[in-house]
Formats: C-alpha cells, sequence, structure tokens
C-alpha cells in the first residue's frame, strides 16, 4: 500500500521533518579515548537520528557532523602530563592521536559520521579559525560584546594566571554541594562569576590563587534576555522538546538572586550602600533570599557582602558569556579597540565549530563555498544537536544568543538548533568515575564482550530523556556482585535482535527456501497484518519525531515477539498445506521487509545482510516506499528468487564471548 493510499486520518496526523537536516553529536575533548558515556549517551542516539533521516527525506540532504575538541585548557593539562613522556613532541601531535582514537572507537560502532573533524587539525581546522574570526567579526559589529574588567586567578607563587581547568573550588550556586568547581563553570555545568567561587586553590601549588582584574570579551547576554524568554515560550508549546531542556534552563531565566543565612540578615540591613532588592522570607529554609533588578547590582551587593564578610551564595541567572582569554593554547582573537594578545575561550568556539564542519563537509562534497547557508539559514532546515545534560546552559542559552548576535549581521539570519539533551548514564548504579572503586569502561573495551548492535540497542533502550540510568554489564561487574542467574542487563535489549528478530527472519528464509526454492509466491497480505505493520511505522515515525527512542525499542519489541508466536502457532498448522505456508510467508515477509527498514538505523550491519539475502535495491531503507509490499522491490515477482541461506547462519550474531563452547 503505498503513502497515497492511506486515510486522510492517518495523513494528517503524521508528524512532518525538514527538507534538509544536520546532524550533530557535542565535541568530545581531545585529550583521552572515548568513554562509554560519549558513545551511549550522545553519538548512538545521534547516530539513530541522522541513519533515519537519511532514510526519510534523502542521504543527500543530511549531514552528520562533530569532531574533536582541541583547543582550552584541559587539552593544556593532559598535554603537561603527557610531554615529559617523550610520547609526543607537541600538543598537536598529542590531540591528533587522541582524535585519530576516538575517530576509530566511533567506526567500530558503526557511528556514521559524514565529517568526524578536529577543531586544529586539517582543513577543517583552518576552516574553523576563518569562521571563528567572521563569528567575531559579527559579534563586534552587532554590538552584542562587551569588555569586562573581570576577575581572574592568578597564582603569586608561580608567577602565573590560571586557566579555568587549573582552579578548583566548590560551587557557589545554591543547592549545589560539588566540590569539582572550576574558575567560573562546576562540574555539573552551573555558570558563575570567578570571584563568587567558594575556597579555591590552584592546581600548580595547592595555594589559593589571588584575583586580579584583567580586560577580555564578553557576550552581553543580558541584551538577549528577553528574545530568550520569548524562544523558550516557544520550545513550552511543542510537542517534541525534552522536558530537562525546559526545566534547566528556566532556571537561568530567574532574577539575579543571593541567597543569607538568617542569622546574618541583621548585618545585611544595616549597610547602607546595598543596592535595591526584595526579600523573600521561607521561614521552612535556613537562607534568606534577596532579589536583584539587574545584574550589575547583584555583584555591586556581593562585592559589600564579601567586604562586611557575610557568607552568602548566589542563584542561577543569565551572566555575560566570556568569549576570549589570555593567551593560552587557543584560536587568536582578532584585534579590536587595542585589545590584543587573545585567545578565544574554549566553550564559544566549540559551539560554533558545527558551522565550521558544515562548510568543511559540504567542500568534501564539492559544493559551492555558500552552499552551507542553506543548510543553516532556510526555513526548511533543521540541526539536531545531541549533548549531555550537564551542557544544557552552553547549548540551551550561551549558543542562542550567540547565533541571534550573529544573524543580525546575516541577511538571513542563523536557524537555531534543535537541543536534544540526554541524562546522566551511572555506572554500576553510581556516577561514573575514573577514581572511583570500579573503574568505568573505555568504549573500545566494552566490544571485547558485546557486538556494536548489541550495545546501541542497549542504549538506545535506555530512557535517557527521563531519568538518569545504570549502565551495568555483566562483563564488568565485580565477581561478588553478578547475578547468580547468569542474567546481562546490557543484553537485555540486544537479545531482541540476536535471538527473537534473527529467529523470524531465519525462519522466513528456511522455510521459502523448503516449501518454494526461494521464491515468494504472489499473494494479499492479510487485512490484520497489514494493519499493524502500517500502526507500528506510524508509531515510529512519532517517537522519531519526539526523540523517544527508547519508546521505538519497546514498541518493536512487542511487535517482533508477536510476530515469532504467530509464525510458531500457524507454521505448525501450515507445514502440511502448501496454500496456508505461502500465505503465512506472504504475511511473514511483508513483516521482516517493515522491521528490516525500521530496525536499519538501529542495527544497521545486520539490516544490510537481510537485505542483501532478500536481494532487493537500497530503495528499501526509503521511507517514500514505507508502505510499499515486498513485491514492489521485485523486478520481476514471479521469478524474484532470495539468495540462498546457508545453515546455522545469523543476521544478528551474538559477540563470540556469549557462544557457549
Amino acid at each position: 500500500m503505498s503513502d497515497n493510499k492511506m486515510s486522510e486520518a492517518n495523513k494528517s496526523r503524521r508528524p512532518s521533518f525538514p527538507k534538509r537536516a544536520i546532524v550533530t553529536a557535542g565535541m568530545p575533548y581531545g585529550e583521552k579515548e572515548l568513554h562509554f558515556g560519549h558513545v551511549g549517551g550522545v553519538f548512538i542516539p545521534a547516530d539513530m537520528m541522522a541513519r533515519f533521516l537519511r532514510d526519510r527525506i534523502g542521504s543527500e540532504n543530511v549531514l552528520f557532523i562533530s569532531g574533536t575538541d582541541c583547543y582550552g585548557s584541559t587539552i593544556e593539562v593532559g598535554f603537561e602530563k603527557q610531554k615529559d613522556s617523550g610520547k609526543y613532541s607537541s600538543i598537536l601531535e598529542y590531540v591528533e592521536s587522541n582524535h585519530n582514537k576516538q575517530k576509530a572507537t566511533l567506526e567500530r560502532f558503526y557511528i556514521s559520521l559524514d565529517l568526524f573533524a578536529a577543531s586544529a587539525l586539517g582543513e577543517a581546522g583552518e576552516i574553523h579559525k576563518g569562521v571563528s574570526a567572521e563569528i567575531f567579526e559579527k559579534f563586534y559589529d552587532s554590538g552584542a560584546l562587551m569588555l569586562d574588567n573581570a576577575y581572574q586567578f592568578y597564582d603569586e607563587e608561580a608567577g602565573t594566571f590560571l586557566n579555568g581547568r587549573q582552579v578548583v573550588g566548590r560551587c557557589p550556586i545554591s543547592g549545589c554541594k560539588s566540590e569539582s568547581a572550576y574558575a567560573n563553570e562546576c562540574a555539573l555545568g552551573h555558570q558563575y562569576m570567578e570571584q563568587d567561587l567558594i575556597n579555591p586553590v590552584s592546581t600548580l601549588t595547592g595555594k589559593r590563587p589571588v584575583l586580579k582584574l584583567v580586560q577580555n570579551w564578553y557576550i552581553d547576554m543580558e541584551k538577549y534576555r528577553a528574545a530568550l524568554m520569548k524562544r523558550q515560550d516557544e520550545l513550552r508549546a511543542r510537542d517534541n522538546v525534552r522536558e530537562n531542556l525546559i526545566k534547566v534552563t528556566d532556571e537561568f531565566y530567574r532574577d539575579p538572586a543571593i541567597y543569607v543565612k538568617r542569622e546574618f540578615m541583621p548585618q545585611v540591613e544595616s549597610l547602607s550602600k546595598l543596592p535595591e532588592y526584595k526579600v523573600t522570607d521561607d521561614e521552612k529554609k535556613p537562607s534568606v533570599t534577596l532579589t536583584f533588578s539587574c545584574l550589575a547590582d547583584r555583584e555591586k551587593a556581593c562585592e559589600l557582602l564579601n567586604k562586611n564578610d557575610i557568607r552568602y551564595r548566589t542563584g542561577k541567572t543569565i551572566v555575560p558569556f566570556r568569549i576570549s582569554g589570555n593567551g593560552g593554547w587557543g584560536i587568536p582573537v582578532p584585534e579590536k579597540d587595542g585589545i590584543a594578545g587573545r585567545t578565544f575561550w574554549v566553550w564559544p568556539e566549540s559551539l560554533w565549530a558545527p558551522i565550521s564542519f558544515t562548510r568543511a563537509a559540504l567542500k568534501n562534497r564539492g559544493c559551492d563555498e555558500n552552499e552551507w547557508l542553506k543548510w543553516w539559514t532556510d526555513d526548511d532546515s533543521e540541526i539536531y544537536q545531541f549533548i549531555g545534560e550537564d551542557n544544557i546552559y552552553f547549548y540551551g542559552i550561551a549558543e542562542m544568543a550567540m547565533f541571534m548576535a550573529a544573524s543580525e549581521q546575516m541577511e538571513k539570519g542563523l536557524r537555531l538548533p534543535n537541543i536534544i539533551p540526554n541524562r546522566h548514564i551511572f555506572f554500576m548504579g553510581n556516577k561514573a568515575s575514573s577514581s572511583g572503586k570500579i573503574k568505568p569502561p573505555m568504549a573500545d573495551r566494552l566490544l571485547d564482550f558485546y557486538t556494536p548492535e548489541q550495545m546501541r540497542m542497549h542504549f538506545l533502550g535506555m530512557a535517557l530523556a527521563a531519568k538518569s540510568v545504570s549502565f551495568s554489564p555483566r562483563a564488568f561487574a565485580p565477581e561478588d556482585a553478578k547475578p547468580q542467574d547468569n542474567f546481562d542487563p546490557a543484553l537485555k535489549e540486544g537479545s531482541l535482535l540476536t535471538n527473537v528478530f534473527n529467529r523470524l527472519v531465519r525462519s522466513g528464509f528456511y522455510s521459502l527456501q523448503k516449501y518454494f526454492g526461494g521464491v515468494l509466491p504472489r499473494g494479499e497480505i492479510s487485512a490484520e497484518v497489514r494493519e499493524k505493520c502500517d500502526s507500528l511505522i506510524l508509531k515510529y515515525e512519532e517517537h522519531m519525531y519526539k526523540y523517544e527512542f527508547n519508546a521505538i525499542i519497546e514498541e518493536l519489541d512487542l511487535f517482533v515477539r508477536e510476530c515469532n508466536k504467530r509464525w510458531s502457532a500457524v507454521s505448525r498448522e501450515a507445514k502440511d498445506d502448501a496454500g496456508a505456508m505461502g500465505r503465512l510467508l506472504v504475511d511473514t515477509f511483508h513483516e521482516i521487509r517493515v522491521l528490516t527498514t525500521l530496525f536499519h538505523p538501529i542495527a544497521p550491519v545486520g539490516c544490510e545482510m537481510i537485505r542483501e539475502y532478500l536481494r532487493v535495491p537500497e530503495s528499501l531503507w526509503s521511507w517514500d516506499n514505507i508502505f510499499e509490499e515486498i513485491y514492489f522491490f521485485f523486478d520481476d515477482a514471479a521469478s524474484h528468487e532470495m539468495k540462498f541461506l546457508e545453515p546455522r547462519i545469523d543476521f544478528f550474531a551474538p559477540h563470540e564471548s556469549q557462544i557457549k563452547k
């Protein structure tokens, strides 16, 4: 049944997808290999989206891009630790080595990037430098930039300014207990001013650094506050925006506030020069809230409280977003207003890197240098950014403001990306940490015990849109913690491929060979099977539109198991009746045809193998043909012979370590 034969009711409720799409998957830092969270929490969901969109709107209309984040203090620190070993002669050699390892890992998990670049390497790196200068000029011309004599930490004993990762302390944001806070951001993604960090310590000397005023470029975030809040209301009205994106960003749109312990309030009230504020006093809470009309008033209040030794915590709000830093390993910032010798801070530079990588990818395709504008500015284009929840502030707020600023200097403004944040993946029930009792595995290590498609199924089956989930692979559990029944949580979803779907496909091929010589008899698909397949397709499409990947796994699980039950029940009765067996195979191969297309973005290698044995063209994947019968793909339905399936051939084989000897 082709799409135009569907009911008008079904047509009207189908979601729409763009004409052209960019998919990105964050940017892993270039100081190490990829751990399981990088791959499972970001790249695999992004890859499923990219593969689906290629099937849905055409591969020529999809760009899946990412790359290694090569700059910044994290890279400098990592290189310094390795430099004395003599393994690397330069920081570029260091990041290139890690970039190559990251790229190889992604390929092993079947991550189908059109371009996995590196922000400091090769042609993409050169393009990125040029784009960074262009973006800065747009910020400057739009009036989005502000020079601020902001504080920066200085280690007097070492005689040097400290980069962001060379200072550690306690996060000043109220309610946050993170002790892994850096100069102006904590490990949980909270943003604050350097002077607000609690108990700062230099990682160079272990001493408390001092604060010195240093002039740097910032995005004036308050200039875009109204536009950001308008977009927030638009996102709230959509039906495919993740709840945690709204929840986290909402917190930063609060007015600037300070939380003061109740016992200090008499001292606060005695301060005559304190800017005007509103008091909120909830007797159930230990602190009183002081809310200010603007950030400048709150910062003035913080200075006064500090001078008078009054303890306080700050609340989340929009603060100026730093663009530049004082030298170090980074892309040079163009000289403006006599300010020279600055480099771009790594976070903003990494946020516009997808534009650079889009240009590089299109250049690889032989496109015109302005082709990227169609992808980033046309109304029928969309950008999908998959990120970890910790980075919501950067992508969901800072990036939006920067793109708004750049758009003011463009004939047609940049499309604001769809941000798709995933919650945390814990390891064995705890937050993954290399310093923990049980060391979390690097991504490559997983493939010593599991196949890539088993891992893809498992990570996609996690409900990361709604909650943090524990990754507890039996192969990495301590002996005393392994389940007694040999159950492996990491194989729960993968068994749908290796056992259930694999069995259905094999049963279909072996029976077709036995009864009909590999040629599918011509027949009508039963109304019940057609209706169930069409319903599955529509549910799948709706879940993809809403990025509900775990719901897709659940729908496929229920459907495949039902198909197997029907096969088992009917095949026993049909084995002596050629007509009944023919009708069963017609229905079964329609189910296989639909399921193979729907599984294609999830388990691409096994599905390609099924297509090879079906002997049908790649048009099988196209959603233009999603409701067609399998005969549609045959050159001659009467004589189309499928490839012979030898005994004991698996389309989705388990890992060799899982096979009992």
